[in-house]
């Protein structure tokens, strides 16, 4: 089989890494990432948005499917301009992809099937009365852009903001910068809990989950700072968590299908991957918000651990026959290995070094980075490296994960803490705190 990936980061490249067991992968990419260039049988470099661009590409190489990497083009409408073509994709089309790409779009849908997992929220084109909302609310709320920002557009009174007046000052900022491409902001009520991730292969009915994960968002060790697009994850043997329950997983994946269900009634089927993110709270799973496609970092937690061929869910997904999904009992942790600096840095375009003969228990997986001239990597100003190990536990995986980092060079840091005992001990004593 001739499968098409569409993307440029880690996430593309253990895509079409495990995709590359058994089909030939044509990879269409922003830059020249050089881990997806050894995957593919070929590849082109171009702009991602140039939809023309990718369409002749997988026509002039005759490819059966399209798996979708990134959410914007998921937003823009790819999935069904390839469909326009005779090729199908592993990702939801334009109206079914808004289940992340308009946050309004998403909490209205919850509101109006009665899905579980709901919290409050306002959603607001007008300023004054956003400002009211806040006002007689009178409880930190988390303030979000309605559109695409990346990942780095949510702020939370109590963490990025220091009151719900500071809210109301960001909230203006969002108006008067269309952030997101909206003038609109939507407002929701600050869920005390764990965050938590479940993604899910979707075939336009049938849902099928893949191990929880847990995402380290905030810049900074101790998870300080500015929320980024991911600073590592991890994952355990029995998919689970450690402050997650069976029933508690159980009843997340009910709340994905339950969604599933209201989209397929509200707009289009929903097929490809969705990621469900996920708060823990005193009174159960409550619903973040949700991605259209494969997390970053948490894909590589989860292909990784994959014992079923990627291809042929692919192609399950899109002839809407998805069955079992098998996982293997093992741990998994990601880091990700970012430019000094981040998640402010302007520009870095250095060198970074990876001594891969010397990596034996750990996996590189290339990010915003590009192969230059003399095919060395070079540095862009965003997440660079995801580093993944697996093991027979997370503290197996975290310290061939650490080993590994050793062997990187560069004007880079990491997160040493994601994953490490004390960090997820932290997490399972405020979980015990939260439900009492």
């Amino acid at each position: 089989m001739k499968i098409l990936v569409v993307g440029s980061g880690a996430r593309e490249h253990i895509i079409a890494e495990k995709l590359s067991q058994d089909s030939e992968v044509y990879t269409y990419m922003g830059r020249k990432n050089p881990g997806l260039v050894d995957v593919s049988t070929k590849y082109m470099v171009n702009d991602e948005g140039d939809f023309d661009a990718i369409v002749q590409f997988a026509k002039d190489n005759d490819v059966d499917i399209a798996f979708i990497g990134p959410e914007a083009p998921l937003e823009k409408g790819i999935v069904d301009q390839l469909k326009a073509e005779g090729i199908m994709s592993v990702g939801p089309t334009q109206k079914a992809a808004q289940i992340e790409t308009n946050k309004a779009f998403m909490r209205q849908l919850f509101e109006d099937y009665n899905i579980d997992g709901s919290i409050k929220y306002g959603t607001f084109y007008d300023l004054d009365e956003a400002y009211d909302f806040i006002d007689e609310f009178d409880e930190p709320v988390v303030i979000k852009p309605i559109g695409l920002t990346g990942g780095k557009g949510v702020k939370i009174v109590g963490d990025q903001l220091a009151d719900n007046e500071e809210a109301k000052e960001y909230v203006k900022e969002i108006f008067d910068q269309k952030m997101g491409g909206h003038a609109g902001v939507v407002i929701e009520e600050l869920l005390i809990g764990e965050e938590y991730t479940i993604q899910a292969f979707v075939d336009g009915k049938n849902l099928l989950p893949m191990p929880a994960a847990q995402d380290h968002p905030h810049a900074f060790e101790g998870n300080k700072g500015p929320i980024t697009g991911g600073m590592g994850s991890y994952s355990d043997t029995d998919h689970l968590l450690p402050f997650l329950t069976q029933e508690e997983y159980d009843q997340s994946v009910d709340i994905m299908q339950q969604t599933i269900d209201a989209i397929a009634k509200e707009a289009e089927p929903y097929k490809g991957i969705l990621y469900g993110q996920f708060m823990l709270t005193k009174q159960g799973p409550k619903v973040i918000e949700y991605n259209a496609r494969f997390g970053d970092p948490e894909a590589m937690n989860v292909l990784t651990v994959l014992d079923d061929s990627l291809s042929d869910i692919a192609q399950k997904i899109v002839d809407g026959t998805l069955e079992e999904v098998g996982f293997n009992n093992i741990a998994s942790v990601c880091k990700y290995i970012v430019p000094d600096n981040y998640p402010n840095t302007k520009a870095a375009d250095t060198i970074v070094s990876i001594d891969t003969e010397k990596i034996e228990d750990a996996k590189v997986y290339y990010a915003a980075v590009y192969a230059d001239e003399n095919d060395d990597v070079r540095l862009t100003s965003s997440r660079a490296l995801g580093v993944l190990a697996t093991g027979n536990s997370i503290a197996e995986a975290e310290a061939k994960c650490e080993k590994a980092i050793e062997y990187i060079d560069g004007e880079v840091y990491h997160r040493s803490d994601v994953a490490t005992e004390d960090l997820l001990n932290e997490k399972i004593e405020h979980m015990k705190q939260v439900k009492e």
